[in-house]
């Protein structure tokens, strides 16, 4: 069984086990907590698609850490006018395991 969830703005495909790097969710290390905003679920019996989300299912998951992702640089240039801006981001995210998904 697998399902299809909305969590930071992006869809993730989990099942029982998977480990996700995902936008930082506000939960300690550590700590459960469920995502109701499930677009799909797929079981043995057959495809349950939402309108927008499936009512009823929720996805259970735990925080294992949280971190920044590496460097992305950013350089503006504008040729023959001596503009230049360096910049740097490093997005923060959340490390999480999906335990089980409910029905």
């Amino acid at each position: 069984m697998y399902a299809i969830v909305e969590t930071g703005g992006k869809q993730y495909r989990v099942e029982e086990g998977t480990v996700l790097k995902v936008e930082r969710v506000p939960f300690a290390e550590g700590t459960g907590f469920s995502i109701d905003r499930v677009l799909l679920v797929a079981k043995e019996e057959g495809v349950t698609v939402g309108s927008p989300f499936v009512e009823g299912v929720q996805v259970r998951a735990t925080v294992l850490s949280h971190g920044k992702a590496d460097k992305v640089y950013i350089f503006h240039y504008r040729r023959k006018k001596n503009y230049r801006r360096f910049r740097g981001h490093r997005q923060p995210f959340s490390e999480i395991r999906i335990e089980s998904i409910a029905l």
